[in-house]
């Protein structure tokens, strides 16, 4: 028996199923904290395929497991996506889930719903050859991802006490091997001045002004930051600006600036905070780490702080190593080992609790949150494959 050539010729024979699930969870809209409809469908999807067990969870992630070993893996995918935007940038329905000249077009395909697809096949796979290895496999569905990136993954840990010793996320990785990411957090700073009459302004302390100040010391910082041999560069940028006036014939009193701040391997919430704070400390100005908390489809209200720690796992770790070899087998090249330049729920999947990830995912990262976003049906089968061949000989 030839394990990977065995499981290429399921994941060929299983090319238009791939697709076809992947067309229906594209033709249902899926913003974050409104997932309900996407969710369902995926557990159908799932059981339907054979899955051991599905279960939707307190917060909304869908998790189908196969098996019941002792040692557990998991793969992740996000079903959330971000809005269509402008559709007069689209060159075809963005939600019509198309199967057109080998791709499957549409909003999710790339970013995220066209790893899920993949998996699902995978699952299928698996159950048909048989898992012989003493493995549980979690299958998620993750929710809020795009809101807020991680979050599934801290209430997947802390409150359904499903806790991996690895996990391959999904997202797309145009099918090379990833490892890492750069953190990220958002911030605010708020100036508070004194308003006076807009015709004798020297009587106040304008906030505009104190806001304004900062944001070009921001720049400033944004030029000299770390950076990282593998990760690139720390960045940061002025996202919004908002103040507030007794009239507009009055000096400014409040003024308050969003931050979006990028984090490379060394940098930290502290001392990303430190370097604002000292920016703004002659201002007396609120330096906040923002927090999100957002009540899930389930009704259920969950949060976090808005902190996405910087991680990366080690090329000779054994789980990089096994996706190499896993690569290696089922298409007989060395793949391209990377770094997302985007956020994943590996912040918190590695970030925070330390387990190991491994990125593999069908689809080219530069379409995602892009208008005309497809992902070709090869990426998918490819993908099925890999995530077969990963789980059957962990």
């Amino acid at each position: 028996m030839n394990l990977s050539a065995d499981i290429l010729n399921y994941a060929a024979k299983y090319e238009q199923y791939t697709a076809k699930n992947l067309s229906e969870l594209v033709k249902i809209k899926s913003l974050s904290l409104r997932e309900e409809k996407v969710v369902n469908k995926i557990k159908e999807m799932m059981t339907d395929a054979g899955f051991d067990e599905v279960f939707i969870d307190g917060l909304g992630n869908v998790i189908g497991r196969i098996g019941n070993g002792k040692r557990i893996i998991a793969f992740d995918g996000h079903v959330d996506t971000v809005d269509v935007g402008n559709l007069d940038n689209w060159e075809f329905e963005p939600l019509g889930g198309e199967i057109k000249d080998g791709h499957v077009l549409g909003r999710g395909t790339v970013d995220q719903k066209g790893g899920i697809a993949a998996f699902i096949t995978a699952g299928k796979i698996i159950k048909e050859i048989g898992l012989q290895n003493d493995l549980t496999i979690y299958f998620v569905g993750s929710v809020i991802e795009e809101d807020c990136d991680g979050l599934c993954w801290k209430y997947i840990v802390e409150e359904d006490k499903i806790l991996p010793e690895c996990v391959v996320v999904s997202e797309p990785t145009n099918l090379n091997i990833y490892r890492g990411q750069r953190g990220r957090m958002e911030m605010a700073v708020e100036f508070n001045g004194i308003s006076c009459h807009g015709s004798a302004p020297e009587r106040g302390v304008n906030a505009i002004y104190m806001g304004s100040k900062a944001a070009l010391e921001i720049e400033k910082l944004n030029e000299n930051l770390a950076a990282d041999s593998f990760l690139g560069k720390g960045s940061i940028t002025v996202t919004e600006f908002k103040s507030n006036s007794p009239s507009l014939c009055a000096v400014s009193d409040y003024s308050r600036i969003h931050l979006d701040r990028r984090l490379t391997w060394g940098e930290d919430k502290e001392l990303a905070l430190n370097q604002i704070r000292d920016i703004a400390k002659n201002d007396k100005a609120d330096v906040q780490l923002l927090n999100y908390r957002e009540k899930a489809f389930t009704g259920l209200e969950y949060g976090m702080e808005k902190y996405y720690p910087t991680w990366k796992v080690d090329e000779n770790h054994e789980v990089i190593q096994k996706g190499l070899k896993t690569f290696k087998e089922l298409f007989g090249k060395e793949p391209l080992i990377d770094k997302w330049t985007f956020s994943t729920n590996g912040v918190t999947i590695n970030g925070i609790y330390n387990i190991p990830v491994i990125g593999f995912g069908p689809g080219n990262e530069v379409l995602a949150h892009a208008p005309n976003e497809k992902v070709p049906i090869d990426h998918l089968v490819k993908a099925s494959a890999f995530y077969a061949l990963f789980a059957l000989t962990y």
